[in-house]
């Protein structure tokens, strides 16, 4: 999967569960940026990505994440590690 696809699965998911059709992921983008990123809404999108990419994130490699980009970043690599 390509990174430009996995942004747009991620815009899904965010748009969706932060009820926001304008919003749009950049790699910077954090927590801080958008109102209803809160904790509980972070465990949402967590699970959620996990859903629909079919992935499992360690617990470390989500005390270190600090934003979109990161998380992006965690996606294909655990995307090609699917793959492998």
């Amino acid at each position: 999967m390509t990174e430009a696809a996995i942004y747009e699965e991620l815009t899904r998911i965010a748009r969706d569960l932060f009820d926001d059709e304008n919003l749009v992921l950049t790699p910077e983008l954090s927590a801080k940026d958008v109102p209803q990123w809160d904790s509980f809404n972070h465990i949402n999108l967590i699970v959620s990505v996990e859903e629909r990419f079919g992935i499992k994130f360690q617990t470390a490699e989500l005390e270190t994440m600090q934003n979109v980009g990161h998380l992006a970043g965690l996606v294909e690599k655990k995307l090609a590690q699917k793959s492998a």
